[in-house]
């Protein structure tokens, strides 16, 4: 996915780029530039480097976007807002940390952002179905319904669908801050000490944001057999 040509041109009417670009390095030299080096073009104002962060970057944006969010419409509203906010102030990027972690912090700020505004909005909180979601971590009986086959068992597959269900709305019930570390820990595997880093905390806060949350789901999950 590419930067929406919106954001581009927005870049050209704020004047950080121009024409000068094509001649600072073509596109195939950026592709083999380490990743300071291209971050050091893109300040400069090359817009084609620019470009080939956001190449490097989109699927995991993207991804992380979706993992958070769990809504594709959602993914894409943080994918092209994140991307604008990264153009916008990278001239503050000092590279006291890896480009990526920068970029991540950006993308689960703004991941809570939206959870909040979502939060705000009652007709936006009902739980959505995603048979591909993820339901390990939260509890054993999770783990256990990896050993089931629902396709050859209706009755299952329904229970399967009710049980999805809850989870779904178990999260919703969560702080925008408690599902987003709930996530990070238990969906993406991430350390506690790298979550506090993307959301830009310490590690005893989210050891008490994942306390909370998990205590949460337990009270919300606790009938599930």
């Amino acid at each position: 996915m590419q930067l929406p040509q919106w954001a581009l041109a927005l870049a050209d009417e704020n004047g950080c780029s121009g024409s000068s670009n094509a001649a600072l390095a073509s596109v195939t030299s950026l592709a083999h530039l380490d990743e300071r080096a291209l971050v050091a073009e893109a300040q400069a104002g090359n817009r084609v480097a620019f470009e080939e962060l956001v190449r490097r970057f989109d699927r995991d944006v993207l991804r992380l976007a979706l993992n958070l969010m769990k809504r594709p419409e959602d993914a894409r509203d943080v994918y092209q807002e994140a991307f604008l906010k990264v153009y916008r102030n990278l001239h503050r990027f000092r590279f006291e940390c890896s480009f990526y972690t920068w970029l991540y912090r950006i993308v689960t700020n703004v991941c809570l952002d939206h959870l909040r505004r979502r939060q705000a909005r009652p007709e936006d909180q009902a739980p959505e179905l995603h048979p591909n979601h993820h339901e390990e971590g939260i509890s054993d009986f999770f783990e256990r319904q990896r050993e089931h086959r629902p396709t050859l068992d209706p009755e299952r597959s329904m229970m399967g669908q009710e049980i999805k269900a809850r989870i779904a709305l178990a999260m919703e019930r969560l702080s925008p801050r408690e599902r987003v570390v709930f996530e990070m820990k238990h969906y993406q595997g991430l350390k506690l000490r790298a979550i506090g880093d993307a959301l830009g905390t310490t590690e005893e806060t989210v050891k008490n944001s994942l306390f909370r949350a998990t205590r949460k789901l337990r009270n919300e999950l606790g009938g599930l057999r």
